[in-house]
């Protein structure tokens, strides 16, 4: 789409702001970006999937996940950032009790583009 926004090749710089009471973390700051939280029932996985048209900042908000990312898994900890540039392949299985991330897309936002490579739940490519 020629009007769509344009995804980030990099992770965009997360900005740490510090407050008498704490601190936040700024993932998108005046950017085109769209954010949610998702949850993984315990038992379940995500397809393995990529997109064309956005790239993802994963913030995991719970133990236990394991990320798939370019043909590699490992168990992510609460708090780590996983970019996922455009194209690359990327999966979120849930073996233990289940868990959540913030996931912040740059670039257009369309379910429609979700390529599946495999998918448990016998959703299409």
């Amino acid at each position: 789409m020629s009007d769509s926004p344009i995804a980030p090749e990099t992770k965009p710089e997360t900005i740490h702001l510090s407050r008498p009471w704490g601190h936040m973390e700024q993932y998108a700051l005046n950017t085109h970006a769209s954010v949610k939280i998702v949850t993984v029932n315990a038992g379940a996985e995500l397809s393995l999937q990529y997109h064309h048209q956005r790239a993802e900042l994963w913030v995991m908000l719970d133990d236990g996940l394991i990320v798939e990312l370019d043909g590699k898994s490992w168990e992510a900890k609460a708090g780590e950032e996983i970019w996922i540039p455009v194209g690359m392949t990327h999966r979120l299985r849930a073996p233990g009790n289940g868990g959540r991330l913030l996931e912040v897309a740059f670039g257009h936002f369309d379910e429609a583009d979700i390529v599946r490579l495999s998918d448990r739940y016998g959703r299409g490519a």
